[in-house]
């Protein structure tokens, strides 16, 4: 009898420490997406299976619309209330952003007073250091609306009211205007007046996971997945994150979550939201799985030329991580 239990508390002993505990997570969706499009609910599922995670795709207003024409502060609040209203996530919360609602979940992060905390936040192909393009649209009754609103100033408070990529466009040659009339993006970037406790809030983060694609076309320069961008002034050349002034002076805390070895660099192989079943599994699922995060060799801070290179017929079948978009962003020069 004796032996027998000894070897209960032996089998015990050795699978506990492998057993994982998984929090949830929740989802923000891009530009023109909404939960309910086939895209976005088959990646939340997927996840959620991967990683035996609950998740949760929280939606701003009516999706596709809103993602579009509500300004960011307004987003950010709805998106606030349903996070502190969702008793699953009281004990802390991983976030997934993808593309424009990387905004909106660093919005959460670090304006949302009184909201549980967030363990990891990976970001997939996030326009953070900003986007130096407008919107462009060529057809349909949507596009004309778009079209119409795009001959006004991109900085002007009839367009960031009511356009909300706007929010976070930033013309490196015309800085003067972003600074006083962009509402959303120097704010989430603490850079003009800054804010500990938006700083404190994101560098709090247990793992910062920045996801480039090395065929982006949606975002410009693609190295704002990695905070990267062009320098003050000039359209040349794209500055590494930590080349930036964003980086160097610390504005949000980002060189601070580097030096402590949490951030994750990751560049993998596809266009704008293409990512490889494969790469989901390697890159994003280990985040989701247990707040104690492995060493993980293939997480590394490299230009990702290994994963850059691989061909596709390895790296499993290749999916658009969010609905079919309605509306592209094309890169419109301001000269």
């Amino acid at each position: 009898m004796a032996s027998v239990t000894l070897t209960r508390f032996f089998i015990v002993f050795i699978l506990f420490p492998i057993i994982t505990h998984s929090i949830p997570f929740v989802v923000f969706h891009g530009v023109a997406d909404s939960c309910t499009k086939k895209g976005v609910t088959q990646v939340t599922d997927f996840l959620s299976e991967w990683s035996n995670a609950q998740g949760y795709c929280i939606e701003i207003g009516n999706g596709a619309w809103d993602s579009w024409f509500m300004p960011f502060e307004d987003q950010v609040e709805i998106a606030c209330e349903k996070v502190k209203n969702m008793s699953e996530l009281s004990q802390g919360y991983n976030i997934v952003g993808f593309s424009q609602g990387n905004m909106v979940g660093r919005g959460v992060l670090e304006f949302c007073d009184g909201a549980p905390p967030v363990k990891n936040f990976i970001s997939v192909a996030g326009p953070h250091a900003g986007e130096a393009s407008i919107p462009f649209c060529g057809k349909g009754v949507m596009c004309v609306l778009v079209d119409a609103l795009i001959k006004l100033a991109i900085y002007s408070d009839y367009l960031q009211e009511h356009l909300a990529p706007a929010n976070y466009i930033k013309i490196p040659t015309d800085l003067d205007a972003y600074r006083e009339g962009c509402k959303f993006l120097p704010k989430l970037n603490n850079e003009f007046e800054k804010n500990a406790t938006y700083k404190e809030r994101f560098s709090s983060l247990q793992n910062l996971v920045l996801i480039m694609f090395d065929k982006e076309s949606v975002l410009v320069p693609k190295e704002t997945s990695w905070f990267g961008y062009f320098p003050d002034g000039a359209w040349d050349p794209i500055l590494p994150a930590q080349e930036t002034r964003l980086y160097k002076e610390d504005w949000i805390g980002l060189r601070t979550l580097d030096e402590a070895g949490r951030v994750k660099f990751v560049n993998v192989t596809g266009g704008h939201l293409d990512m490889a079943d494969d790469d989901m599994k390697k890159y994003i699922v280990p985040y989701l799985v247990d707040e104690e995060i492995p060493e993980n060799p293939t997480v590394t801070k490299s230009s990702g030329k290994d994963s850059s290179s691989s061909d596709d017929s390895t790296m499993g079948y290749i999916r658009k991580v969010g609905g079919h978009q309605d509306l592209l962003l094309n890169v419109v020069h301001r000269l």
